[in-house]
């Protein structure tokens, strides 16, 4: 049950114009999935004029800024992360005037606008590559991309043992005889970015969205971009088990460090505190903070706490990991817990909807920046039981790969009515909505006191206006049972976290200001003591 004891008013959120304020360093960031948002033609898939009709929810909801994943010009081999042009939108979601539409609506309503910028691969249909494949061995623009002669007798085995994110050799073959590299799908072409033309063309994609009002970025494959001289192999199989645990030569080699030093460059030629965020899947907290030094990335995104389970001291742990990590680098710490490549967290975590209310508590109590994924607020769960038919994931279909079940987190979000597409659109959706998202939906959870909706709409709320809450690099832990967690933010507030599957006492100075359940009553004849149920996260006023 939310509930909460103050009656302050919402505060709006500072529009894109105003004066330099490090807005980002406590910003609460909402991913959209554009074509899983809101249908404003009734194709049944998400569009640009559906995300500019829907901002208003997003305002309501209390976040900073709104992250769009990719819009570009695609063949959509990759849901669009397979861009053929960077300067354009692909017709499935508008044209560049809605783009520049949704930019005005956004700070219209005091919102920035973060776009997706994917500089590791392109599309096999990026006019660069296919120029080079036309051309043939011997062309210059092959240069801008990994091309190899094969190894073996007639050069019929891959240049090097590397695997493709999504299974498989990370090389393909042409018919003229030459490999290219690409470390997820064959039509997704790594870009080689030792080549000037490719960092000159990205400085300028960089300008030409920031020229439209853009207020940052967020670097898709940001720890791909440079390949280890000679692109060595691996020496063994399995590599994927590898990622985000140890360093390879494909990923997080120094060599990324220059070129978003000179991304610094281009955006502190703009005012307004442009951003970049960094997707940096590294093997350590330490690893990520390089992409966060003062002249490179603003923030990088906390994988380390996603992968984190629903235990005490491992949060704990990851907690503190994460923070001391950024402090030396002066940047604020991410939290995570839901993407469009992850299961969603109600479903990950287990524990059903009581633990992902929790988990939210938590994550938006701790200092630093907070990313929401479309369609946690409403308390969705993965949908797990999608036909082979409908699904699109690339992955899915690749021999080896991953699981191939992306496609259950990006199920589109219900907004209103009782059957689908739950005011999505007035054409269905491009993936099937389960019969149960009626009670979910943005309208059958508006004004309902006890809805996860109302909950994380309360929770950032508070968190604008309680002085110890966003910004910061610390907390101050508390004694508490095994399976709890107990933190102090300075400036007078407190977050309890009972991780366990029964009830625990603990004793907290203050009143309970906000509970992801029931809110929690003294015990009698107990000074300032209080039982929390499982999995519940409470915050405190002192």
């Amino acid at each position: 049950m939310t509930q909460q004891t103050d009656g302050t008013s919402v505060t709006s959120t500072t529009p894109a114009a105003a004066p330099a304020t490090g807005w980002w360093r406590d910003a609460v960031i909402y991913q959209v999935y554009p074509r899983s948002f809101a249908d404003g033609n009734g194709d049944g898939m998400g569009d640009l004029a559906g995300i500019r009709e829907r901002l208003p929810h997003l305002k309501e909801l209390g976040v900073d800024a709104v992250w769009l994943s990719p819009f570009y010009a695609s063949p959509q081999a990759d849901a669009g992360y397979d861009v053929a042009d960077y300067r354009a939108i692909d017709p499935m979601f508008g044209t560049l005037a809605d783009a520049e539409a949704v930019i005005r609506e956004a700070h219209r309503l005091g919102l920035r606008i973060i776009v997706d910028i994917v500089p590791n691969h392109c599309s096999d249909q990026h006019e660069w590559f296919r120029r080079a494949v036309a051309e043939g061995p011997g062309s210059t623009l092959r240069d801008r991309f990994h091309f190899r002669k094969g190894r073996g007798e007639n050069g019929e085995e891959p240049p090097n043992d590397w695997e493709s994110i999504f299974g498989g050799p990370a090389w393909t073959r042409l018919p003229d005889g030459e490999w290219y590299l690409h470390l997820f799908a064959p039509e997704q072409p790594d870009f080689h970015w030792d080549h000037p033309a490719v960092r000159d063309e990205f400085r300028s994609v960089l300008r030409f969205w920031l020229d439209l009002g853009v207020d940052g970025f967020r670097v898709d494959v940001a720890h791909g971009l440079v390949k280890a001289e000679g692109l060595p192999d691996m020496g063994h199989g399995e590599q994927l088990k590898l990622l985000g645990t140890q360093q390879l030569p494909f990923f997080d080699q120094d060599g990324v460090h220059e070129i978003y030093r000179s991304w610094r460059q281009v955006l502190e030629e703009y005012a307004g505190e442009r951003i970049a965020v960094a997707e940096a899947w590294t093997p350590s907290a330490d690893r990520t903070a390089l992409y966060l030094r003062p002249d490179e990335l603003h923030q990088a995104f906390n994988f380390h706490y996603l992968n984190t389970g629903w235990d005490a001291a491992e949060l704990r742990r990851a907690i503190d990991e994460s923070l001391d990590a950024m402090r030396p680098v002066g940047a604020p710490t991410t939290w995570v817990l839901s993407n469009h490549d992850v299961v969603r967290h109600r479903t990950r975590l287990g524990g059903g909807l009581p633990r992902a209310r929790a988990a939210a508590l938590l994550m938006l109590a701790l200092p630093g920046s907070a990313y929401v994924y479309q369609g946690e607020e409403l308390g969705l769960p993965e949908v797990t039981d999608l036909p082979d038919e409908v699904r699109q994931d690339p992955s899915f279909f690749k021999e080896n790969g991953q699981d191939g079940l992306r496609d259950g987190c990006r199920v589109p979000i219900p907004w209103s009515g009782t059957a689908a597409p739950y005011g999505f659109g007035t054409g269905g959706s491009w993936l099937p909505q389960p019969a149960e998202w009626a009670e979910l939906s943005v309208a059958a959870q508006t004004g309902d006191p006890d809805s996860t909706l109302e909950l994380y709409r309360t929770a950032l709320r508070v968190r604008r206006e309680h002085p110890a809450l966003g910004a910061g690099d610390a907390v101050e832990w508390l004694p508490a049972p095994e399976g709890m967690l107990h933190f102090r933010r300075a400036g007078g507030f407190t977050c309890a976290v009972n991780t366990t599957d029964g009830p625990v006492r603990l004793t907290v100075p203050g009143r309970p200001l906000l509970s992801s359940g029931v809110l929690p009553q003294e015990i009698p004849g107990s000074a300032d003591t209080y039982e929390l149920a499982a999995d519940t996260a409470v915050w405190w006023t002192e």
